[in-house]
């Protein structure tokens, strides 16, 4: 019996746990899980210093003119101290002499030899960034389960850290099924079809920050199934297509469970894809998804994803929606869960015309999807729907609902 959609997420984010970890160089982190969080070892600023290049002034100095003759330059140590009647030129970033009470932009002075004329307010302050109004010493600054961007590594720099303990990357092996299927860099006969599934799950499984393995496709008998499945048990998921339906040669899920599957689920109701199947090895996760290209697809972004983001162990890893509107007026058949692909302009949705579960072209159109509840025959221009991205990635740390009803 198929299980609802929710229902299949919810047995992959309970059964699906986050890798081990390793310890990596910060300049390697890009796109990583971190493992633990990054706790500050000192303030940031650590000292209190210039925001401009200036003076170093008292606030009664205010409206009048005042003599200076020494500098502080950036990285400089200065030792002297500011008092009433006297300005102190000083560059960005430099520390703040003892007795500042402000810095005045050079640009808001009138400047003759070492006189230096004020404007009429100063305000208390003003320009002088705070040791610690960045980052306390003490504080979280990157928490476990956030992935690593370009800026997180320049706030790791800027507390001198050279590691981080992330977790690992995830292993993705992928292979097809079927007889007639073969590699695209191959000639076939008018009989065979290319394998387009398979270049497509490895290369979406590299966008989503993974290391792929290809393993050639498997004919359709139980002995070159298992050998298949041998050589991917290294891999954290084993992802293959075809061979889930009910066919006299669709022997893929009885040849994993003869080498220890533990089959969760096998039916989701869902269109296109019912058919696709949810287990684990010991600690690897199969997949087993539909061998029409459009299906498999959709079960991929929705069943593969979730996998891979809770592996990956990432805070974020449900599915978040963006509300839009529709833009223009589209009919669909009433009865099941229904998912389609379409284009967001940035306000409004529109589904793809054209998308049956065999077709190729709608997948590389469509910016995201929406998924219909089975009471659903007609999406009118301007209704409110959910849509899930594609083309970009949108999780949150909370369950919601994503249902267009």
């Amino acid at each position: 019996m198929a299980i609802s959609i929710t229902e299949a997420l919810d047995i992959i984010y309970n059964n699906v746990l986050p890798l081990t970890t390793e310890i990596i160089p910060i300049e390697m982190a890009v796109g990583r899980v971190m493992a633990e969080d990054s706790i500050a070892t000192f303030d940031l600023p650590r000292f209190d210093n210039s925001a401009m290049d200036g003076y170093a002034v008292k606030c009664v100095d205010a409206d009048s003119t005042v003599s200076s003759d020494e500098v502080i330059y950036a990285g400089d140590n200065p030792q002297m101290t500011l008092v009433a009647k006297k300005a102190i030129r000083i560059m960005t970033g430099a520390p703040i002499p003892e007795g500042c009470e402000a810095i005045i932009p050079i640009e808001n002075v009138s400047v003759e030899g070492d006189q230096v004329t004020l404007p009429s307010s100063i305000e208390k302050d003003a320009h002088i960034r705070r040791s610690g109004e960045d980052v306390k010493s003490g504080e979280v600054y990157l928490k476990k389960g956030e992935s690593v961007t370009a800026y997180s590594i320049a706030l790791l720099a800027s507390q001198g850290v050279t590691h981080l303990t992330v977790y690992h990357k995830i292993k993705v092996a992928v292979f097809g099924t079927g007889d007639e299927l073969r590699p695209h860099f191959e000639k076939i006969e008018l009989h065979q079809l290319y394998n387009s599934n398979t270049p497509m799950f490895l290369a979406r499984a590299k966008e989503l920050g993974c290391e792929v393995r290809y393993v050639p496709s498997s004919g359709d008998t139980i002995e070159s199934l298992e050998r298949s499945i041998r050589s991917a048990l290294d891999a954290d998921i084993i992802i293959t297509s075809g061979g889930v339906s009910v066919g006299d040669k669709d022997f893929t899920k009885e040849a994993f469970t003869n080498l220890g599957m533990k089959l969760y689920f096998d039916k989701v109701d869902i269109k296109p894809g019912k058919p696709t199947a949810f287990g684990k090895i010991g600690e690897t996760v199969i997949i087993n998804l539909p061998g029409n290209p459009l299906a498999s697809m959709v079960n991929y972004e929705i069943f593969i994803r979730a996998v891979i983001h809770k592996m990956s162990g990432a805070n974020a890893y449900f599915h978040a929606a963006i509300e839009t509107e529709m833009r223009e007026d589209f009919t669909l058949r009433k009865g099941k869960y229904t998912v389609r692909l379409g284009t967001y302009n940035g306000k409004t949705f529109m589904p793809l015309k054209q998308q049956l579960p065999g077709m190729v072209s709608p997948m590389q159109k469509a910016d995201g999807m929406i998924i219909t509840t089975p009471d659903v025959g007609l999406l009118q221009k301007g209704m409110k729907v959910k849509m899930i991205p594609i083309i970009w990635e949108l999780n949150g740390c909370e369950k919601e609902d994503f249902f267009t009803n």
